[in-house]
C-alpha cells in the first residue's frame, strides 16, 4: 500500500481480544511483511503480542486527548507514516442505563468513540495526501441494530457506523478507504472484563482468529463492509427493510 516500502499498521486494542488476534494474522502475511505498530493499555501483555508478532509495543491510554495525540505522534516519529489503521479499541458495561454509573458512561463514549475518532482526525492527513490508505473501524451489530441493556455501548458502536459511512462521502476520489466492520459476538475475554458473561446459546461466538482474518481479507480487497458471520448481514437488511418486524422478533429471542 505504499509503494515497494513494507506497509505500516497501526492496532488499537492490541492487548487482547480482537486486537491481538489481528496483530497476529497482519504477522503472517507474508507476501506484504507488514510493519506492526500495537498500541493498548496492558503493556504486559502488549509487549507479549508484541514480540511474538515482531511489532511494536506503543502503551497508552486512548481514553483522553492526551493519550490519543501522544499515540500519533509516537507513531509517526516511529514510522513516519500509518498506511493503515485498524481500530480495534474497545470496553464494553452491561446493565439498565438508569443503573449505569456516569463515569461508566463517560468511558464508554471516550474509548469506545471518541478516542477513535480523534486517531482517525490525526493520522488521516497523511493517508490523504500520499493518496493511499485504509481506516477499519471495529463496530458491532449491537451498533447496527441496538441490544437492551447495553445502551450506552450500542450508542458508541453506532457512532462508529455513521462515521464510516460519513467518510467514505468526504473521502471520495481520494483512493484512502474506509471500512466497518459489524461482529456478532466474538470469542474474546470482553464479556468477562464488562462484568457479565456471554449468555446466549445461539449463535455462538465468533473466534477471534476468523473476525482477524476477515479484517484482514477487507484491508487487501478494499472492502467497506463486514459482517461477522457473514449470514448477519441479511438480520441487518431485515432490520433496514421491515424495522417493526425486525424488534418484534428481537424483543422475543433477545
Amino acid at each position: 500500500m505504499a509503494g515497494t516500502a513494507r506497509p505500516v499498521v497501526l492496532i488499537t486494542g492490541a492487548s487482547s481480544g480482537i486486537g491481538e488476534a489481528v496483530a497476529e494474522r497482519f504477522a503472517v502475511d507474508a507476501e506484504r511483511r507488514w510493519r506492526l505498530l500495537l498500541a493498548g493499555r496492558d503493556e504486559e501483555r502488549l509487549g507479549g503480542v508484541a514480540l511474538r508478532t515482531g511489532g511494536v509495543g506503543l502503551p497508552g491510554d486512548l481514553g483522553g486527548p492526551a493519550g490519543v495525540e501522544r499515540l500519533a505522534a509516537r507513531a509517526l516519529e516511529r514510522e513516519g507514516r500509518v498506511d493503515v489503521l485498524v481500530a480495534a479499541a474497545g470496553i464494553g458495561w452491561a446493565g439498565p442505563l438508569t443503573r449505569t454509573p456516569p463515569e461508566v458512561v463517560e468511558r464508554l463514549v471516550a474509548v469506545n468513540l471518541t478516542g477513535t475518532v480523534q486517531l482517525v482526525r490525526l493520522l488521516l492527513p497523511g493517508m490523504v495526501e500520499r493518496g493511499v490508505g485504509r481506516v477499519v473501524l471495529v463496530s458491532s451489530m449491537a451498533g447496527w441494530a441496538g441490544v437492551a441493556n447495553e445502551a450506552v455501548y450500542a450508542a458508541t458502536k453506532g457512532g462508529l457506523l455513521a462515521f464510516a459511512e460519513s467518510l467514505r462521502y468526504e473521502l471520495a476520489g481520494t483512493r484512502v478507504g474506509v471500512t466497518a466492520v459489524l461482529p456478532g459476538a466474538v470469542d474474546t475475554p470482553f464479556f468477562a472484563h464488562r462484568g457479565a458473561p456471554y449468555h446466549r446459546g445461539w449463535p455462538r461466538p465468533v473466534p477471534a482468529r476468523r473476525l482477524a482474518d476477515l479484517v484482514w481479507k477487507s484491508v487487501v480487497r478494499g472492502r467497506d463492509e463486514v459482517f461477522a458471520p457473514a449470514w448477519l448481514a441479511g438480520p441487518a437488511r431485515i432490520r433496514g427493510g421491515a424495522p417493526g418486524f425486525f424488534r418484534a422478533m428481537a424483543k422475543r429471542f433477545g
